[in-house]
């Protein structure tokens, strides 16, 4: 009996379609085909045991599972569900008639319960284009589509729960997201550290500098000696940019659900991200890459956000050159042999760095490197990078007076709300 299940691989931030087939006949042993990959080839092992953990039995006939299209490789351990599930009705253990008017994935454990699996909304919004019945995720993948309501989306924690659902007998509307949306939310501000400006003393016109950046959407580059409060101020702007509508959290909310780094708190990203790499990070790790598997980098993650890149110019120069293109383009093209990918990098640059290898040039006689020295600390930037980021701040140390007084600084939601403003004057009707 030939079984078809629908299911998905993630292309970038989208989903395509991949078809789970599943033939019982005349023979022996389980034969798996469709370019899988190592994870994919293991998980029979998984399937077999957790079938055997939840009573039922391993036809002793050959079972054929291709992945099709089968000139397109497979990555992950998300095929278990729909496997596992297929073998048990090709082998008639249970009749399933809503096997085929669903869009399944998920892992197994070992004891039958279903674990989590990257890329759930971009799987969801798949399901919703296909016109399929609904889409049936891990439970914590399934919170991820709680907001969205184009389809039915089912969360499930066993294997059980999706063969109920699949059976039709059991009307399980309690395992519908949406009736479960998640509790126990807490302020973003305290989960993502964001700092607020009432807490940096001084610095009134970097703050201003700050503000007008984020007005514009504008890139910034902060330079001051140490502890002038560069890192601080640039945590403190994520604070003062408005929420994101939700075409913008949605496309940023599939960027980290395809990077299995979706939100933990259940539905779709509301603050906008603050990426902060090392400046050792590598090319890779900014840009996105893999090979079957290309996976979006740190410039990504931070669409419609801010990336942070402390110690500019200590960064290698190759690596801050590859920011040109995507600065400049708002997208960053990943080529492979075998594969091409683009991914959203719409972010806002905020870069800190020291005037010079000392850190201390411009204040009074405290630089102890020479000329030369500063020309060619400085010129690790060059000019094309130097003409994308739009806004230059020189910061000095604060006066010890001033963090004795302690004066009162204006907090960041009062700066939020002139920066909303600003925004919806310069956004177009």
């Amino acid at each position: 009996m030939l079984i078809n299940i629908h299911c998905a691989k993630c292309i970038g931030i989208d989903a395509v379609p991949v078809e789970v087939e599943i033939d019982i006949a005349t023979g022996i042993g389980i034969h798996l085909v469709g370019l899988a990959d190592a994870a994919i080839k293991e998980s029979l092992l998984r399937i077999v045991t957790s079938l055997q953990a939840m009573g039922f039995r391993i036809p002793g006939r050959k079972i054929v599972i291709n992945l099709a299209p089968a000139d397109m490789h497979k990555k992950g351990s998300g095929y278990d569900l729909p496997i596992a599930l297929g073998i048990i009705a090709a082998s008639g253990q249970r009749e399933l008639p809503l096997l085929d008017r669903f869009l399944i994935m998920g892992e197994l454990g070992l004891d039958g319960s279903v674990r989590e699996v990257p890329g759930a909304l971009p799987t969801v919004e798949l399901a919703a284009q296909k016109r399929l019945k609904g889409c049936i995720l891990p439970r914590s993948s399934a919170l991820e589509a709680y907001e969205y309501g184009k389809t039915d989306v089912y969360g499930v924690e066993t294997m059980e729960e999706a063969l109920d659902i699949l059976s039709g007998e059991v009307e399980r509307k309690d395992l519908l997201v949406k009736t479960f949306r998640p509790t126990g939310q807490k302020d973003e501000k305290v989960l993502t550290g964001i700092m607020d400006f009432s807490e940096i003393i001084g610095q009134e016109g970097a703050k201003r500098g700050l503000e007008i950046a984020a007005a514009g959407g504008h890139n910034v580059l902060l330079i001051g000696p140490p502890g002038s409060g560069k890192s601080s101020l640039a945590k403190a702007m994520a604070g003062i940019l408005p929420k994101m509508d939700f075409e913008e959290s949605f496309l940023t909310s599939k960027v980290y659900s395809v990077a299995g780094k979706g939100n933990p708190l259940g539905g779709l990203m509301k603050q906008r991200p603050f990426r902060s790499p090392h400046y050792s990070a590598s090319i890779a790790a900014l840009l996105g890459g893999g090979s079957d598997n290309i996976m979006p980098g740190e410039i990504s993650l931070a669409h419609n956000g801010i990336l942070f890149i402390d110690e500019f110019c200590e960064a290698p120069k190759k690596v801050l050159e590859v920011l040109r293109a995507p600065m400049e383009d708002r997208k960053v093209t990943i080529s492979r042999l075998k594969a091409k990918v683009e991914y959203p990098a719409d972010f806002m640059l905020v870069a800190a760095t020291n005037p010079c290898p000392c850190g201390y040039y411009g204040e009074k006689d405290r630089c102890t490197c020479t000329p030369s020295k500063r020309i060619a600390y400085m010129s690790k930037l060059s000019g094309p990078i130097m003409d994308r980021i739009d806004i230059q701040l020189w910061m000095h140390p604060i006066d010890p007076k001033k963090l004795v007084e302690r004066r009162p600084a204006e907090p960041s939601s009062v700066i939020a709300a002139r920066v909303l403003k600003a925004r919806e004057i310069h956004t177009p009707a």
